[in-house]
């Protein structure tokens, strides 16, 4: 007996595409990614993310509905092209939207701060007045309701 022909329990593993007795393809098959120098198939994953539609902006918009501030002196301002002859005005979003000083899908909170003064009266309707705002729109002649 001989070494080369013990029996033994490694087996030896054939390497492919080195050329050698293997004939055109070494062993690989024919074409394609299998049959190439350094394949490496990408993971089912990957693809299945990039198919995925990704989605663009900002997410994290806020649940609350949104308060807009604005001074006594930004809304007489404002309010002069509305008033007709000394008449009293309504103050409310509705007034505020035609005006332009919200926009028309505006679903939120009004608050009016006491920045300024008021010259005419005015009846703020179903919006939230400061207290120093409360005192000068009542001293001009106009109410809060």
């Amino acid at each position: 007996m001989k070494l080369h022909s013990l029996p033994s329990s490694h087996k030896r593993v054939q390497r492919i595409g080195r050329g050698g007795k293997r004939g055109t393809t070494a062993g690989r098959g024919t074409k394609g990614q299998k049959s190439r120098a350094g394949h490496r198939i990408r993971p089912a994953e990957r693809d299945l993310i990039l198919r995925i539609p990704k989605k663009r902006g900002f997410r994290n918009k806020p649940k609350t509905d949104t308060t807009k501030i604005f001074s006594l002196e930004d809304i007489a301002a404002k309010l002069k092209a509305f008033s007709k002859s000394g008449a009293m005005l309504e103050v409310d979003l509705v007034l505020l939207k035609t005006a332009g000083m919200l926009g028309k899908k505006f679903k939120g909170v009004v608050k009016i701060l006491g920045d300024g003064e008021i010259t005419m009266p005015v009846t703020v309707k179903g919006l939230r007045v400061s207290a120093s705002a409360k005192t000068k729109i009542e001293k001009a002649g106009g109410k809060i309701s």
